[in-house]
């Protein structure tokens, strides 16, 4: 299918050949019929993208302070690999669609194949859309008018916040596209309304509506607001306006009456004077896109509603409103449309987007019963009795920056990347020579050529993945963790014993020349390590936190040093203590200190710790061995004591990756033993379900 993205590298705005999403649970797939392009949202981020490198850093400088704590911890060239990375991400433009449901997802209930919606889709012939972000269309309404419904959602969500009554009057200052359609609506609600823009086109169609119009190029806005109010004031202001200027907020309060309200829908310098604001008790809000439900994954992607009678407009309640107003005619949408543009033809609008006088430009889609692939061949090669041929599943920042770049040169084949959208699997599909591109994982399971899958997907998805690959006979590699609780790794456990694949879990610090050098010099014997995490602060809104997601950052994460200290050690770990920050501690903590028994008599002390400074190096270990002693720091340094012949070892920052994807590959073309013993594995995961029970339990968990 094609589908609209965009380069942040270049601002190059491309219509992309990619893989059909297929639905899941909890959403709708929709095949689009028209889609809106939003001028003002859409022309930022073009611009944007064509921006130099500087330009963008000083648009940015929060990112700037990030990168530089970066390249502090772990140097200059992986900082600037990991920058121009992510500035190499398509990003898929468009959220105003409008199309026919061809599919529903289990769980879902409201909707029905054949179902006319609108949603907040991208600019492509079929989207997956989450239920919480999709509304019927009313009979009356047509596929082009319905295609406004979110962007009047972001007026409509404006206007709730300023919370007007019948008779205010009320400043929409910017008559864009949001601008004008918020006008109509605080006037269907018994506002008077001073409209304020430069262009007279908009102007006037204002007026037809009712409203009042100033053009700053010929008059005071200030003044003018006051003389149509007797002095007073407006009693609110809506900015819809975009500009850099810190003039639009100094005006809005300087315009309102004393105790007014001023909401920020558009983007504008915000350089407040206290004065304007304290004198007159203003109040000020930033309106959040939609409305309420807008960035909870809870409603928006897990389809969890708030009710009703305690949250009465949420964002698809904004969404129906809209369609309401439409098929009432309290809101008129169709003299906003300055243009219709097939979608093949879509540079008559992204050529021009930054000078365009439109007010609206609508994309219109073929029409077609064709069932979209979900599969792109993007290569006409063979790869019938290789061996190390791959399959990836998963296209988020480890697949891209990590461990792609590290199965460089190991002489694996490309075949597969498969994402949920198909837009970044199908970019990173083309970067590093992939055959195809799909967004039905199951594909790569049923290619007979397919010998080694690789996933890297968020957590809840490993263990049942990883089962349905040993199923079907091949090799896997998961990134940590296995899984997240007994029952999925007993489900493992069950489909190895039966498989002829095997599994390597993406335990990477251990095959780290510093891992391997420690291991030599130290040798065998009871020794104890301290090792320590400074893991970074992430907000528990984060996916990782979710236990039924990520499974928390101590299942999550902290496992990879459960690993290395039992490859150090050589034995397994037979008891485990966890202590947390806190006075109640949740299962989701980060902040965690995890004390290990092995079978030999070592013990292991790991610092699991999320509230340090950036500054500091992420990871170190310290081992103490017959009175000898190891510090390595962040994977570029080691330093050993009382070693003869052993002084330390520096290298440039290396984790282990490049080392142990190239052996994995060698191990699937030339055969051999796995590369991490199955038991050490099963091990590892058991000891990190320990250290959650040890802190609900405040005991000991010994493993069996």
């Amino acid at each position: 299918m094609k589908q609209i993205i965009q380069s942040f590298k270049t601002g190059e705005t491309i219509l992309e050949e990619v893989p059909a999403p297929i639905v899941s649970r909890g959403q709708v797939l929709v095949q689009t019929t028209y889609s809106l392009v939003s001028l003002g949202t859409e022309r930022m981020l073009v611009e944007f993208g064509k921006s130099n490198l500087i330009s963008k850093a000083r648009q940015q400088p929060d990112k700037v302070k990030q990168v530089l704590d970066k390249i502090k911890t772990e140097g200059l060239l992986p900082t600037l690999d990991a920058v121009f990375n992510k500035l190499g991400e398509p990003l898929p433009l468009g959220y105003c669609n409008v199309g026919k449901v061809i599919a529903v997802g289990e769980g879902v209930t409201e909707f029905q194949i054949g179902d006319r919606v609108a949603s907040n889709g991208q600019h492509a012939e079929v989207v997956s859309v989450p239920k919480n972000l999709i509304a019927k269309i009313p009979e009356q309404v047509s596929d082009q008018e319905a295609a406004f419904t979110v962007i009047g959602s972001i007026g409509l969500q404006g206007i709730r916040l300023i919370n007007p009554t019948l008779g205010e009057t009320v400043v929409v200052t910017g008559l864009g596209l949001i601008g004008l359609i918020t006008a109509q609506l605080l006037i269907a609600n018994g506002c008077r309304v001073i409209g304020i823009d430069f262009d007279a086109v908009k102007l006037e169609l204002a007026r037809k509506w009712g409203v009042i119009t100033c053009n700053p190029k010929n008059e005071d806005v200030v003044k003018f607001v006051e003389s149509h109010t007797e002095g007073i004031g407006a009693d609110a202001v809506l900015i819809t306006a975009s500009a850099k200027s810190d003039e639009i907020i100094s005006q809005a309060a300087r315009m309102s009456r004393k105790r007014g309200r001023i909401v920020l829908v558009g983007v504008i310098g915000l350089n407040i004077s206290r004065a304007d604001f304290y004198e007159k008790e203003l109040s000020f809000q930033v309106s959040c896109s939609y409305g309420p439900g807008r960035y909870d994954d809870n409603y928006e992607q897990r389809g969890i509603d708030y009710p009703l009678p305690f949250v009465r407009w949420t964002e698809k309640r904004n969404f129906e409103a809209i369609l309401q107003s439409i098929a009432s005619g309290k809101l008129q949408v169709q003299e906003l449309i300055t243009e219709v543009v097939p979608l093949h033809d879509y540079q008559k609008i992204y050529g021009h987007i930054g000078q365009s006088s439109s007010i609206a430009s609508i994309l219109e889609y073929p029409k077609t019963n064709e069932p979209k692939r979900n599969t792109v061949s993007l290569s006409s090669k063979s790869f019938q009795g290789q061996k190390g041929v791959l399959g990836i599943i998963g296209s988020g920042n480890f697949t891209k920056m990590t461990m792609l770049p590290a199965l460089k040169d190991s002489g694996a084949y490309f075949k597969y990347i498969a994402s949920r959208g198909g837009v970044t699997g199908t970019a990173m599909a083309k970067k590093f020579g992939f055959s195809h591109s799909t967004t039905d994982y199951r594909e790569i399971l049923k290619d007979t050529e397919v010998d080694l899958v690789m996933i890297t997907t968020r957590h809840h998805l490993h263990a049942s993945m990883v089962v349905e690959t040993l199923n079907a006979g091949k090799h896997v590699f998961v990134e940590k963790p296995l899984a997240l609780n007994i029952e999925e790794l007993q489900q493992i456990m069950h489909a190895a014993e039966n498989s002829k694949g095997s599994i390597t879990v993406g335990f990477n610090r251990r095959f780290s020349p510093h891992a391997i050098k420690i291991k030599q010099e130290v040798g065998s014997g009871p020794m104890n390590i301290i090792a320590t995490m400074n893991a970074g602060f992430i907000p528990s809104n984060v996916w990782v936190h979710d236990l039924n997601v990520g499974g928390g950052r101590i299942i999550g994460e902290a496992c990879h040093f459960i690993d290395l200290c039992s490859y150090i050690t050589g034995s397994k770990v037979v008891a485990v203590c966890m202590n947390a920050m806190g006075m109640n501690p949740q299962e989701n903590t980060d902040n965690a200190s995890i004390l290990l028994k092995y079978e030999d008599g070592s013990n292991a002390v790991i610092n699991y710790f999320a509230n340090g400074s950036k500054a500091y190096s992420k990871e170190r270990l310290e081992v103490f061995s017959q009175e000898r002693t190891i510090i390595m720091d962040n994977f570029r340094k080691t330093e050993a004591f009382g070693f003869k012949g052993f002084k330390g070892l520096k290298t440039s920052l290396d984790k282990g990756h490049k080392n142990q994807f190239h052996s994995l590959i060698q191990r699937i073309q030339k055969g051999g033993e796995a590369l991490i013993p199955f038991d050490s594995l099963v091990n590892t995961t058991q000891a990190s379900f320990a250290a959650i029970e040890s802190l609900r339990t405040r005991s000991w968990i010994s493993l069996d």
